[in-house]
């Protein structure tokens, strides 16, 4: 187990799994939310984006947080281990709801600097 993909809805627990793996295996953890936003929410060009995931999974060794559907076949096709998360869905929502309350106006550590929690109506 060198490449590790941790996927699942919002709220799953991808980031604390991601995280509490990382500490146990010695593996780098690399939070997707991280790598694809840019301060205040900003998108990144299709291409850059593209670019920046073949470089993530170019490396030996990473246990990969997130989802981003338009690169998934990609991490699938380069991970050797999936994990899926899926617990109820309001489980799920709860966490959510729970995470924005504690980080209101801030930036979580699997964010991209500049990115405060948010809650937005699509998200939900």
């Amino acid at each position: 187990m060198q490449r590790v993909l941790v996927i699942g809805a919002g709220g799953a627990g991808k980031s604390t799994f991601a995280v509490r793996l990382g500490q146990r295996t010695g593996l780098p953890v690399v939070h997707l939310d991280r790598e694809y936003w840019q301060p205040g929410w900003i998108e990144p060009a299709p291409a850059a984006w593209q670019a920046t995931i073949a470089r993530i999974v170019a490396a030996d060794r990473w246990i990969l947080d997130g989802n981003f559907g338009g690169t998934l076949e990609q991490r699938l096709a380069a991970c050797d281990t999936v994990v899926f998360l899926d617990p109820p869905r309001l489980q799920c929502l709860w966490r959510v709801l729970r995470r924005r309350l504690q980080h209101r106006a801030q930036t979580r550590a699997d964010m991209a600097p500049g990115c405060n929690e948010r809650l937005s109506p699509d998200f939900l």
